[in-house]
């Protein structure tokens, strides 16, 4: 029968506490360094290059992607600056994905491949045949809505609780619930501190356009019913018939 002492008990305490002080240390490191970055700190660029006077005193250049525009005085509060500040990131992240699985399929589909328009693939669904993923059945066959939605939830919803706590217990533990790197940077691109701070910049400027991108491509889809590829040729097909203010005038009043 194996004897437990008290010193190997605590050696195993003690390895979680141990590994979680190492990220620490490590986080606080990144910031440290995100200090000196060019796109940190007070001397950090502005939303009106030199002519950024007077810019809100609580958007010190801390988070990336400051770039001192708070108008509507909106993260005042530095609890509310950092909740919102996780949301716009994770909202980032989706955008990016969710454009390029808009673009993606429909490049396909103009190339001649297997590929479906994302507006018309929710309705696929629906049909006798089900949705069959790059229209090959033997990849993912979906007839049930209810089944695909609950395998969504249930999935993210587990990964979201590993993110949000930033730990999965026995494997995962004392990561940052937003940018956890660790095993979730397999590459090591994080790895680096300057690195690490100018990639937060990229991935927050980038995730910005995406959700200007994705706003775009829903009212394209309301007004249009096509994709983005689709609206993108036609436009230069023919750009002065083909653009937005073309389509506007469908929905001015004629009187």
């Amino acid at each position: 029968m194996q004897t437990i002492t008290a010193p190997s008990v605590a050696a195993r305490t003690a390895a979680p506490a141990a590994r979680k002080s190492v990220v620490t240390a490590a986080t606080k490191k990144a910031s440290a360094k995100a200090a000196s970055s060019v796109w940190y700190g007070e001397d950090r660029p502005k939303f009106l290059g030199p002519y950024s006077e007077n810019t809100p005193a609580y958007l010190t250049g801390e988070y990336p992607g400051d770039y001192g525009w708070d108008t509507a005085g909106l993260s005042a509060d530095p609890a509310t600056f950092a909740r919102y500040r996780v949301i716009e990131t994770i909202h980032a992240r989706w955008a990016m994905l969710g454009a390029l699985g808009c673009v993606v399929p429909e490049l396909f589909l103009s190339a001649g491949a297997p590929g479906l328009n994302w507006v018309n693939v929710p309705s696929e669904i629906f049909r006798p045949e089900g949705l069959n993923y790059l229209n090959n059945p033997s990849l993912i066959h979906a007839q049930l809505p209810v089944a695909v939605v609950a395998v969504q939830v249930v999935l993210m919803g587990l990964a979201e609780s590993y993110r949000n706590n930033g730990e999965l217990a026995g494997s995962i533990e004392g990561l940052d619930s937003l940018h956890p790197g660790g095993p979730f940077d397999p590459l090591g691109l994080a790895d680096d501190p300057d690195t690490f701070a100018e990639l937060k910049v990229k991935e927050i400027k980038n995730g910005r356009l995406a959700m200007f991108s994705m706003l775009g491509f829903f009212v394209q889809a309301i007004v249009t019913g096509e994709g983005p590829i689709a609206n993108l040729n036609s436009h230069l097909a023919d750009p002065f018939v083909n653009n937005g203010f073309a389509f506007a005038t469908k929905y001015a009043s004629s009187s």
